[in-house]
C-alpha cells in the first residue's frame, strides 16, 4: 500500500515521475535563483590556486553553498504553492559581471495521489 509523504516533506527529483504515485495536480514552474560572489579569502585563495592549476577547493565550496541555496528557495516556493513535490528539477548558472555567480535551480511543483493497484 502506498503513502503519501507527510505535508512537511516535500519531494524534490530530477525524473518526471515518482515510484509509486502519480502527479494529480500541475501547480506550476517554481525556482530558486541566488547570486553569490567569493568571500575575499576564497576569492584570494582560489586566485593563487588558478595560477598553478588544479582543483580549487575554495570555488567547489562556494558553488556547492550555492546551489544549496538555490535548491533551498526552490522548495520554499513550491510549499507556498501547497505542492507535494517538484519534477524535473535543473540547474543553470551563469556569471554576472567578473565577480558574482547566478544559480538558477528550476522545476515543477505538481501535487501528488497515490497509484491504485486496483
Amino acid at each position: 500500500m502506498s503513502t503519501m509523504p507527510p505535508p512537511d516533506r516535500l519531494i524534490l527529483t530530477t525524473t518526471m515521475a515518482i515510484e509509486g504515485r502519480r502527479v494529480h495536480e500541475y501547480l506550476g514552474l517554481v525556482r530558486g535563483v541566488v547570486v553569490r560572489a567569493p568571500t575575499i579569502s576564497q576569492g584570494f585563495i582560489g586566485g593563487l590556486k588558478s595560477i598553478v592549476g588544479g582543483q580549487i577547493d575554495e570555488f567547489t565550496q562556494m558553488c556547492e553553498q550555492t546551489r544549496q541555496a538555490a535548491t533551498a528557495e526552490l522548495a520554499r516556493h513550491a510549499r507556498e504553492m501547497g505542492a507535494d513535490a517538484v519534477i524535473g528539477i535543473g540547474y543553470d548558472a551563469s556569471e554576472i559581471g567578473q565577480h558574482a555567480t547566478e544559480v538558477l535551480c528550476y522545476g515543477t511543483a505538481v501535487k501528488l495521489e497515490p497509484v491504485s493497484n486496483s
